[in-house]
């Protein structure tokens, strides 16, 4: 039974990638940062009749605000995914859910831990979805795939949106980047990729007591911006254009000097900024450029 259970399973899934894969030409993508950063990271993507919110780590009026910009209301949100109990990713989730009846998925880790409890609150029964670190699952017309990350969290994972022949991937909040992120990560049409800190910066800030900046630049920490530069230039391979960089630290980095950072050395290995890859902000204070993949 067990096994008839999971052929029956992947037999759905696959049949809804033939369903999208049919339907790709009319589907679009449209995908936009309310918010990045240490105060609160928020990601609209909407694609055919669903919208979904990767992460709610604002206040839920300040969630509510920034769709607003949009001309999105927040009751029309299909489901908020979260990739890890960070308060900066969590703040906003339980307020939306219980206000606006939208689903809340999360990995099992997560919700038992005592961060989730403390700052999403009770999310009604059916409110409240589990998906497994590393698997495939459908919202309405939106494909999600999860792929696990290094960071110091119980369960983390980035995410990779698709709907039709089109993908989008948020990643943030890795220490570093394994072989099977950059498999999942590549070819994806547009990615949303951690640039937090200048390691210089971050290793001379005096308001930084020691064992923060070891976090930091742990193996479960932050991508710098070296090592999204590094990581772009991978993934550029795989076919990727199009990158946002996001989750910059207000402390020890600058929307100048990421680009710089990132630029020169895509640069300087023959990868040609505005040419073979565009680069974009997403910022701490306020949403992002709206980008619509079709």
């Amino acid at each position: 039974m067990l096994v008839k259970a999971a052929n029956d399973a992947y037999n759905v899934l696959m049949a809804r990638r033939r369903q999208n894969a049919l339907i790709g030409s009319l589907m679009k993508i449209e995908f936009c940062s309310l918010n990045s950063g240490s105060n609160g990271n928020a990601t609209y993507i909407a694609a055919g009749n669903t919208r979904v919110l990767v992460d709610a780590g604002l206040s839920g009026q300040g969630v509510s605000k920034r769709l607003a910009q949009l001309e999105v209301l927040p009751e029309t949100i299909s489901a908020i995914v979260i990739s890890h109990e960070h308060a900066d990713h969590v703040r906003g989730a339980g307020v939306l859910s219980r206000k606006y009846r939208i689903p809340v998925y999360a990995t099992q880790a997560a919700w038992q831990t005592d961060a989730m409890r403390r700052l999403v609150g009770q999310v009604p029964p059916g409110l409240m979805r589990v998906f497994n670190s590393g698997e495939e699952f459908y919202i309405g017309d939106i494909g999600i795939q999860t792929i696990p990350i290094p960071h110091d969290t119980v369960d983390p994972v980035a995410f990779r949106l698709y709907a039709g022949s089109r993908s989008v991937a948020v990643a943030t909040d890795m220490g570093r980047v394994p072989r099977k992120v950059l498999r999942g990560l590549s070819g994806a049409d547009l990615i949303l990729l951690e640039s937090n800190h200048d390691p210089d910066m971050l290793l001379h800030n005096a308001l930084y007591p020691e064992h923060l900046k070891q976090r930091i630049l742990g193996g479960n920490g932050h991508l710098s911006n070296l090592d999204c530069a590094r990581t772009l230039l991978e993934l550029v391979e795989t076919g990727v254009q199009h990158a946002v960089l996001g989750h910059l630290s207000h402390d020890n980095n600058t929307p100048e000097l990421a680009l710089q950072t990132v630029s020169k050395q895509l640069s300087l290995r023959g990868v040609r900024p505005g040419t073979d890859i565009r680069l974009d902000m997403a910022w701490r204070d306020r949403i992002g450029g709206v980008y619509t993949l079709e």
